[in-house]
C-alpha cells in the first residue's frame, strides 16, 4: 500500500497567509459546505494548508498568487475528503453512497478488453480500504485522501488512481509471466536474488511525447479568446484581476473561464490521444500523470508568437 507523503514544512508561508486572511477563509469554508460534515473551520484550514504546501513546494509566492490558487480549487470535494480524513461518519457514508457506483463504472471502462482478466469490481472496491486509511484504530492516518489537494475534481482524481492501479496490475502480471517463462528455462533462484527494485516504465518517454504533441495540437483548436486567456495567465503571468480589467470582466469570471478552458483542453487532448495514438483510458491517464510529474507545461514554448513585452488594455471580447 502506498504511504501518504510526509508533511514537510515549506517556505510558502501557507499558515501565516491563511491566518491573516480570515475573511477569505470564512468565504471558502462557507462555499465548501464543510459544516454539513461537522468539519470545523480549523480542520478545513488544515486541508487548505496541505494543498498550498503541495502546490508551492519551492519558492515564496506572493499573497495574491496564493489567493488566486485557492480560488481555483474544487472546494466542495476538498471539504468532503478532509472530513473523511478527520473521521466524519456522515462524510464517509456520503462518499460511499455517491461514489461507489461511479468507481465501479470507471473501473469497468479502464479494464475493458484487458487481456489480463482484471475484475473491475475488485479494482474499484479495493480502493475503499486505502481511502478509509484505518491504522491502529485511527481513521485517516494513512488515507489516500491525503493525496487529494482539490486541483482537479474528485471524480477525475479517483479515475486517475484507478488507472494507475490497473497499470500496476498489468505490470505485475507481465512480471509473473516473465518469471514463469524464466522458471521453465533456468534453475530456480534463491529468494534473496528475487528482490528486484521497481522497474522503470519503458513506455514513459513515448507517453510524454504523445502528450506534448496532443497538447500542441489541441491548443490550436481553441477559440482565439480562450487562447488569449491562457497566454495572459500562463505566458505573461498576469494576475486574474488585471486580466479582468484588460478583458472587461470580473476577476471571478476570469477564474471560471480559465477552469472551463483547462477542462475543455483536457477533454480535447484525451480524445486526440485516443484517436491519433490508439491509447486506452488507462494509458491516457498515465500520459497525464507522467506529464504532471516530469514535464511542467511551459506555455511560452506553446505560444511562440507571444511577445512578453506587449500588452493589451481595455479589450473586451464581443458577446
Amino acid at each position: 500500500m502506498p504511504q501518504p507523503p510526509q508533511e514537510k514544512k515549506s517556505s510558502t508561508g501557507a499558515l501565516p497567509f491563511l491566518a491573516s486572511n480570515e475573511t477569505l477563509v470564512a468565504s471558502l469554508y462557507s462555499q465548501s459546505g464543510a459544516a454539513r460534515w461537522g468539519l470545523s473551520q480549523a480542520q478545513f484550514v488544515c486541508g487548505l494548508e496541505r494543498s498550498l504546501r503541495k502546490r508551492f513546494q519551492e519558492g515564496d509566492p506572493s499573497p495574491g498568487r496564493l489567493e488566486e490558487y485557492l480560488l481555483t480549487l474544487h472546494m466542495e470535494d476538498l471539504a468532503l475528503t478532509t472530513a473523511c480524513i478527520e473521521g466524519s461518519e456522515a462524510a464517509w457514508e456520503y462518499f460511499v453512497a455517491e461514489y461507489r457506483g461511479y468507481l465501479r463504472a470507471a473501473a469497468g471502462a479502464i479494464t475493458k478488453a484487458s487481456r489480463y482478466g482484471a475484475n473491475p469490481q475488485e479494482l474499484a472496491d479495493s480502493l475503499f480500504s486505502d481511502l478509509f486509511g484505518l491504522m491502529d484504530g485511527k481513521r485517516g492516518e494513512r488515507s489516500l485522501f491525503r493525496y487529494y489537494h482539490g486541483r482537479s475534481s474528485l471524480k477525475t482524481w479517483l479515475r486517475t488512481v484507478l488507472a494507475q492501479r490497473h497499470v500496476d496490475y498489468i505490470r505485475s502480471r507481465r512480471r509473473l509471466e516473465s518469471l514463469d517463462a524464466a522458471d521453465r528455462e533456468t534453475p530456480a533462484l534463491p529468494p534473496e536474488r528475487l528482490q528486484h527494485p521497481p522497474l522503470h516504465d519503458p513506455h514513459r518517454g513515448h507517453y510524454l511525447s504523445c502528450f506534448s504533441a496532443a497538447l500542441q495540437h489541441c491548443l490550436r483548436l481553441l477559440p482565439t479568446g480562450d487562447r488569449e486567456r491562457l497566454e495572459l495567465y500562463y505566458v505573461r503571468q498576469i494576475k486574474l484581476a488585471e486580466i479582468g480589467r484588460q478583458l472587461g470582466e470580473h476577476e471571478s469570471s476570469v477564474s471560471r473561464s480559465l477552469e472551463r478552458i483547462r477542462q475543455e483542453l483536457r477533454a480535447l487532448a484525451e480524445q486526440h490521444l485516443r484517436d491519433a495514438y490508439s491509447l486506452s483510458d488507462a494509458e491516457i491517464q498515465q500520459c497525464f500523470e507522467y506529464a504532471a510529474e516530469d514535464v511542467p507545461i511551459d506555455f511560452r514554448k506553446l505560444f511562440p508568437e507571444a511577445n512578453p513585452g506587449a500588452s493589451r488594455t481595455n479589450r473586451k471580447e464581443p458577446a
